[in-house]
């Protein structure tokens, strides 16, 4: 066993934190639960601070090649007017938007950088079934894939699988709720040319609010609904949707009665939670298996990316040396977990105010804190810088940028 590390989970956070390690010649492997990166409705928002990193990595360019929308603003819209929430157009940066690409697209894209590299493997259909224990220690994982059950030995075992973590189960590590909020229902509609462009919308009416994102050919559409009533409202069918799209949006809602099928629907469980301790001795929790976020926002990604960077950074000289410590592990957490908590905090005030007026069934109004901060000239463009980098950007280390020539990505012409 040396320099090795498992990741377990093929998400953003798993295959950006794979790429930064095996760049600096660490041996790497992912494994990824599912067959494929193909999943409805997942995060599909790359933030300024993904995007530079990239782009410091000699990345972006070529990804951006690749079909995406742009999101310059996110704005809560309600009966007495639209509220800018963020920004970016503004922002100091090559960037200045959200870039809303199909994480099947973005995950392919980066798994396509990582097989050039020799010390990187990827294996889709790899089921983590157990961890590989040494004197308490974590040493590994045992999968099962098409090929049968396997062992993987690694110095450092990394759980990037989200938050249904199966790495956290295995490890015993107890996952703390602190909202349960509102869930969502997401489905599409037809998107025409003439429509609003360049913004995230969520529409906040009487009772639910509906969230709209521009998908070049589509609008993904999503309907809030409160937590347990998932049964209640498929019950009621798709009318009472169609009827809330109509009312809220007059400009999409002839076409509401293209979402006909409930079954064309897929349900986003919302909540914030997160585990006390992110680490055992040889095993890492980041991003989602860490620290559930809410949709709000639509930060996750963005977190979850830089618990990767804080990772590399961290971690990358102790694994090369074979000098890994737990208290290196317990460095990443220090880093990280004071700003997801604040994250989290905001999210779980956020959530309780929509909630109890939608509970209530009244029509909501964005808070009068942000109604006036965006009316500042010096104060309004801090939502969007927050949104785009966090409050404090985690920016990979200037000596983990460039790989050593044998390490580089080697190019088919």
């Amino acid at each position: 066993m040396s320099n090795t590390v498992c990741i377990a989970g093929g998400g953003p956070a798993g295959m950006i934190l794979a790429l930064l390690l095996a760049r600096q010649g660490l041996e790497v492997t992912v494994l990824e639960s599912a067959k494929d990166f193909d999943r409805e409705f997942r995060g599909d928002t790359l933030h300024p601070a993904i995007l530079e990193l990239l782009d410091s990595l000699g990345l972006a360019d070529r990804l951006l090649e690749l079909a995406h929308t742009k999101a310059k603003t996110v704005r809560f819209i309600t009966a007495r007017g639209t509220t800018t929430v963020a920004d970016f157009s503004r922002l100091r940066t090559k960037f200045p938007y959200l870039a809303i690409m199909p994480q099947v697209r973005f995950l392919s894209f980066l798994a396509n950088e990582l097989k050039h590299l020799p010390n990187f493997r990827l294996v889709m259909g790899a089921r983590v079934e157990g961890l590989l224990k040494e004197a308490g220690s974590v040493r590994g994982v045992r999968y099962q894939d098409s090929g049968g059950s396997h062992e993987l030995r690694a110095d450092l075992t990394v759980g990037c699988d989200g938050r249904f973590s199966k790495v956290r189960q295995l490890g015993g590590f107890e996952l703390h709720k602190l909202s349960l909020g509102q869930d969502i229902l997401w489905f599409s509609l037809p998107r025409k040319a003439s429509d609003p462009k360049d913004n995230v919308d969520q529409y906040i009416g009487k009772g639910h609010l509906l969230v709209t994102i521009d998908r070049d050919s589509w609008w993904q559409v999503g309907y809030s609904i409160p937590k347990g009533k998932y049964q209640e409202a498929k019950a009621a069918g798709v009318g009472p949707i169609q009827a809330f799209v109509k009312k809220m949006l007059p400009w999409l809602g002839e076409r509401a009665a293209d979402f006909n099928d409930w079954n064309d629907a897929t349900l986003l469980s919302v909540e914030v939670a997160r585990v006390k301790r992110w680490y055992k001795d040889g095993l890492l929790l980041i991003g989602d298996a860490a620290h559930v976020i809410s949709p709000i926002g639509g930060v996750g990604i963005n977190l979850a990316v830089q618990d990767a960077i804080a990772a590399a950074n961290i971690l990358t000289e102790p694994l090369k040396s074979g000098t890994l410590q737990t208290s290196d592990l317990a460095k990443v957490q220090k880093k990280r977990e004071w700003l997801i908590s604040l994250v989290q905090s905001q999210q779980v005030t956020e959530e309780r105010a929509v909630t109890k007026v939608l509970d209530a069934n009244e029509s909501f109004e964005p808070p009068l804190p942000l109604v006036i901060l965006s009316q500042i000239p010096l104060l309004r463009d801090l939502p969007g810088l927050f949104t785009a980098y966090g409050l404090i950007p985690v920016r990979l280390r200037r000596d983990l940028i460039n790989a050593s020539p044998a390490q580089t990505p080697t190019m088919n012409i």
